[in-house]
């Protein structure tokens, strides 16, 4: 029981843990789509991404057989869990996206693949069993811009207006360490410049609201400015000044995954899986130490005012008592 003229705490201020830990134990969807023609470091790039193996029983086609390939969707699908957290991967793969000659129908079994992901999701929310549905939705297409051109090619620009109001659309320039430094900011700046001719809408970091963090912001800001990213992949293990690091081995050198002066794959990384900075981690540490030092001493205030309304209403009776007794006496 409360001690009276005391309120009891509704619960808001669990709700935000609530959710957390609900969704926790849930666990997380995250479905991927990789679109570009072969060679361009696809598979290799999601493997990095995810540190997983997503294409075990992939056979490599030869030249004559990639001739007579037609467009296809393979689903990998990877269970990954990280802190505790679970999240359920799938990566939507288009083997055979233009490698052919004539390419007029490559876009077709895509586009068809999208449209029936959103029509089967809508119809199972419509129905009455919503609780376990499952999202194939497509929430983010990376797609592979080759380095060996000059831009855009006819078959880029045409895809990314189809695909650009139905799917997140995230411009990636593959093998990006066959280019130099001067070579990739003008092919960045050119695709940035064919996307604004073509008004093609690519994924655009905002600002954030304006409770955001400097941090955050600063970070979105970091973002945009390399869009197109340059990626690097790589699987392979390499030792460089007695340090290991994912990286391609070269005559000249080793061109390093996760070094940001060759390539922008921590950045896509982070994009694509946020973790928190360090000094947010003990910003938010130090709120919920605040946050606990008050509802202390809003319960020690609490029970200071109940230990004094009871020491009133003692007082209020034992003085009428004394006025009972006093009138008593006079009486007689």
């Amino acid at each position: 029981m409360p001690p009276t003229g005391s309120r009891e705490f509704i619960g808001f201020a669990t709700l935000p843990d609530q959710v957390h830990r609900k969704s926790v134990k849930k666990g997380f969807e995250f479905t991927l789509m990789v679109v570009g023609e072969s060679g361009l470091g696809k598979s290799t790039l999601v493997n990095s991404l995810f540190l997983t193996e997503l294409y075990k029983q992939r056979a490599v086609l030869n030249a004559e057989e990639k001739i007579s390939q037609t467009v296809e969707i393979e689903r990998s699908t990877q269970d990954i869990e990280e802190g505790g957290v679970r999240l359920k991967l799938t990566v939507v793969d288009t083997p055979g996206f233009g490698d052919a000659v004539n390419n007029t129908d490559s876009f077709t079994p895509i586009v068809t693949y999208v449209d029936d992901q959103f029509e089967q999701y809508f119809t199972d929310e419509s129905g009455l069993n919503r609780k376990n549905i499952v999202d194939n939705r497509i929430h983010c297409c990376l797609y592979f811009i080759s380095p060996f051109g000059h831009g855009l090619r006819p078959i880029d620009v045409e895809f990314m207006k189809r695909m650009h109001n139905k799917v997140n659309i995230i411009p990636v320039i593959g093998k990006s360490d066959c280019l130099t430094p001067t070579e990739i900011k003008k092919l960045k700046e050119r695709i940035l410049d064919e996307v604004d001719e073509y008004n093609i809408n690519i994924y655009k970091f905002t600002d954030g609201d304006s409770d955001e963090d400097e941090d955050t912001r600063r970070e979105n800001s970091d973002l945009q400015s390399s869009v197109p990213f340059a990626i690097i992949g790589s699987n392979t293990v390499v030792e460089i000044g007695g340090k290991r690091v994912r990286g391609r081995l070269y005559p000249w050198g080793i061109a390093e995954v996760e070094n940001p002066k060759h390539s922008d794959f921590i950045k896509l990384r982070n994009m694509l899986i946020r973790k928190p900075h360090a000094d947010t981690d003990a910003k938010l540490k130090e709120k919920e130490d605040e946050l606990k030092k008050m509802q202390e001493m809003i319960l020690t205030m609490q029970r200071q005012m109940a230990m004094q309304q009871g020491k009133q209403q003692m007082n209020g009776t034992n003085n009428n008592i004394l006025d009972d007794r006093g009138s008593s006496t006079i009486d007689m």
